[in-house]
């Protein structure tokens, strides 16, 4: 045994630093997420600002508006602050988040599990299913199995990407649905899956022509606000907040405003 005379002074001080230590540590632990907002009385979101129908600028360089953009401003107005916007893309937004540039992600996040190992999320407020978009010639296609040995456009950091990889796809990372949408247009990839509702709304502004929906996924995404890790107060007040906004009707309205149908409810239940 290595230096087997200690003196009472040398234990005192150890056993003070191990204290300090502790005490460092809960501070550390401390989630004073929801605190640190209502102080500085600002939401800072971050957000792409290019996803139709989600967070995107009107007429394209306009005031930035959207579903998810009205979603999350409904919700800091609840917890009794203002929402400020950083527009990101998609590919870093995770880093931004960790790297505490921004409070919150409002950008249609689905929740995976892999998601849920890294970040907090709030409840749900959308709820939708994946499609394979196609060109309308395309007979190749009917369903994900079909898209082995296929090549899509996807961003690399989605969830789309990952169910695109599982079904077999070869997948061209893109920055985004207007890159990945083009491309298939351009008869430069064979398809590129994405959200419906990203689809319809694409559909119900350009016609969508020559392009139509090979087949649909099983599952039902659910998207939400993600936080992270040590933002679960803030996460939780945001919850209550959405909750009371589907109470209230205005998740609804908002739903129909931008859809035609009100996808903040589980049509499945």
């Amino acid at each position: 045994m290595k230096n087997p005379k200690i003196t009472l002074v040398a234990v005192v001080a150890l056993a003070a630093l191990a204290l300090t230590g502790c005490s460092s540590a809960g501070a550390a632990g401390k989630d004073d997420s929801l605190t640190k907002v209502q102080q500085a009385g600002t939401l800072t979101v971050g957000t792409e600002g290019t996803y139709r129908p989600f967070s995107y600028h009107a007429g394209g360089s306009g005031k930035l508006t959207g579903y998810d953009v009205e979603v999350v401003q409904a919700v800091a107005k609840k917890l009794g602050v203002s929402a400020t916007f950083q527009e990101t893309q998609w590919d870093a937004i995770f880093a931004g988040l960790t790297a505490h540039r921004f409070d919150v992600i409002a950008n249609q996040v689905s929740i995976t599990p892999e998601r849920q190992a890294s970040y907090v999320f709030s409840t749900p407020y959308t709820y939708s299913k994946g499609v394979i978009v196609v060109p309308q010639d395309n007979t190749s296609i009917t369903s994900f199995g079909s898209l082995k040995g296929k090549t899509t456009a996807q961003s690399l950091t989605s969830e789309w990407y990952a169910l695109a990889q599982k079904s077999g796809a070869k997948v061209q990372g893109v920055e985004g649905w207007s890159q990945s949408v083009a491309l298939v247009e351009q008869g430069r990839v064979d398809a590129t899956v994405n959200d419906k509702l990203t689809f319809l709304d694409y559909k119900k502004q350009t016609g969508a022509k020559g392009l139509k929906v090979a087949a649909e996924s099983e599952a039902t995404s659910r998207s939400a606000l993600a936080f992270a890790k040590g933002g679960s107060a803030l996460a939780k007040a945001s919850s209550k907040a959405l909750d009371a906004l589907a109470a209230d009707g205005t998740l609804t309205r908002l739903s129909e405003k931008y859809f035609g149908a009100d996808v903040s409810v589980d049509a499945a239940k």
